[in-house]
């Protein structure tokens, strides 16, 4: 039991007005940018990555209107979000992180939307629960644009013949493509190079840019833009 209830209440306010006015500063630069391209700002969802922080932010984010959300990791969001989707049903959960074969079940159950299928396994695993359990959430291609050896996706020389194989051969629900440019380059090379894989295959969709470089990305096409440390500050790796 708390000995200052004040104490906390002071601080739950001063978290909630500090995360509804990073929310508001993106959503400012967001419009900004897609106006010097002259796009709709509304084409760009804003997702607001939780990834390690404490659940009062996140909870202050929603407080504030966000509902659209990503998780990089399955466990973390199953501890959290279950009951979070209770309180706040309208909320959209994208699992923007590496996903392993052996958690695919949890992944299709609990998120809306998996930006990081970037293999044959995984693909036909996917395929397999989405049948078992009657859902399918919306299936995004990761490309690792700079070819980094540490990092998940497929190549892209290999892109073409993976987005084919999963919507025919998987019947997977591609709906759109994700990168995460290596942080030493230019990231507009790799937007550029995303933007034109999804129009080779007609893919409505491109989740790039996070908090260093969503207005770029933006400019570029993307309708997705993944931001976490611009919302929350930063987080917690310990």
């Amino acid at each position: 039991m708390t000995d200052n209830p004040s104490r906390d209440i002071t601080k739950n306010t001063d978290v909630n007005a500090e995360v509804a006015g990073h929310l508001a500063e993106v959503h400012r630069r967001i419009a900004a940018a897609a106006a010097e391209v002259e796009r709709d700002p509304t084409a760009v969802t804003l997702i607001a990555v939780g990834k390690m922080q404490p659940l009062e932010r996140v909870e202050a984010a929603l407080t504030a209107g966000q509902r659209v959300f990503g998780e990089n990791r399955v466990q973390e969001a199953q501890g959290k979000w279950p009951a979070l989707k209770q309180r706040f049903p309208d909320v959209e959960l994208h699992l923007i992180g590496p996903l392993q074969t052996n958690k695919t079940a949890a992944a299709v159950e609990l998120f809306d939307a998996i930006q990081t299928v970037d293999r044959p396994k995984l693909a036909r695993e996917l395929a397999k629960e989405m049948a078992k359990q009657g859902k399918r959430p919306a299936c995004f291609i990761q490309i690792n644009t700079g070819e980094e050896s540490q990092k998940a996706g497929v190549l892209p020389a290999e892109a073409d013949a993976f987005i084919e194989q999963c919507r025919d051969d998987f019947g997977l629900p591609v709906v759109g493509l994700m990168c995460i440019p290596p942080a030493e380059d230019e990231p507009s090379l790799h937007f550029t190079m995303l933007a034109e894989i999804a129009k080779r295959h007609a893919l409505p969709r491109l989740s790039m840019g996070m908090s260093g470089d969503y207005e770029i990305a933006v400019q570029l096409g993307a309708t997705h833009v993944r931001v976490g440390t611009a919302i929350f500050g930063a987080r917690d790796d310990s």
